[in-house]
């Protein structure tokens, strides 16, 4: 893979790329706990919607820089907001269709998301975690929707996702308590932790896991993932597979060069040799 070169950003995040087809951002705000600004937001958007149209790129890792992982909104911010003539009356947040920190609606990309997460995700922190494909925290983590305690809500899409992960009762166990769990509990009776880990194994786990999915054909990945983001804004199995067979990755995974590859290297007892997708 050539050297990449993303678009220019804000330094409240960074972006490497530790293994090959992988994108690593982190949030680097250490400071303010990574607490997400709209600088830090914007940056993060410009980032992922080029990672999104990047070939090479099949898997981001996000995590965060110093202490936790992410602490959520500004709170500062927002209340200077809250008393000036932005203050939102609920309508950015319709329009904001990636959701908070650019990730927790974001439902363009077929490339897998994985969170590595540490310290802790408070607020919005945990809404872009449950968006994420998979999360593995460290041991010390902790999850939180404490938006109720500070008289806000947590409207960025972590409400719907957390209660059809969880069910209705441990959801609103997080929501109407504010109550933090540990990552133990969000592994186990929450259930959207998929692996807790020791801290210092955080990073290498999370890598580990992209080096694992970038061995499959990157076609049938970004077309399983948009079947299991349409099974999001689906009721039923028949619409789910007529829209995943009409969708973009489908029909690229069809006509590609990988399904052949993948079938012929089967019947020859071989490794594959993927390729980068073709761009949609």
């Amino acid at each position: 893979m050539g050297a990449l070169q993303p678009p220019e950003h804000s330094d409240e995040i960074k972006v490497s790329f530790p293994q090959d087809h992988v994108m690593l951002l982190t949030l680097n705000r250490p400071k303010a706990l990574n607490a997400v600004s709209p600088t830090m937001k914007e940056a993060i958007e410009r980032v992922l919607d080029w990672f999104d149209n990047e070939t090479s790129l099949w898997v981001v890792i996000i995590n965060g820089e110093g202490r936790i992982f992410c602490a959520g909104a500004d709170l500062i911010a927002w209340n200077k907001r809250q008393g000036s003539q932005d203050a939102d009356d609920g309508t950015e947040v319709i329009a904001d269709k990636h959701g908070f920190a650019g990730i927790s609606r974001r439902s363009t990309s077929g490339k897998p998301i994985i969170a590595a997460v540490h310290g802790g995700a408070y607020g919005g922190g945990t809404e872009l975690v449950l968006n994420c494909d998979l999360v593995v925290a460290s041991d010390d983590a902790v999850f939180a929707l404490p938006e109720v305690k500070r008289g806000v809500v947590a409207i960025a899409g972590g409400m719907p996702r957390l209660a059809r992960i969880a069910g209705h009762q441990l959801a609103s166990e997080m929501l109407l308590l504010g109550k933090p769990i540990k990552a133990s509990e969000a592994a186990g009776r929450f259930g959207f932790v998929n692996k807790v880990v020791p801290k210092s194994e955080l990073l290498p786990s999370a890598l580990a896991w992209a080096a694992e999915i970038v061995t499959n054909s990157p076609d049938s990945v970004q077309s399983t993932k948009r079947a299991l983001l349409l099974t999001n804004q689906h009721a039923h199995v028949e619409d789910v597979v007529t829209a995943h067979v009409r969708s973009k990755e489908s029909k690229r995974h069809f006509a590609g060069d990988n399904i052949k590859e993948g079938l012929r290297a089967f019947s020859e007892r071989r490794k594959p040799a993927w390729t980068s997708p073709a761009k949609l």
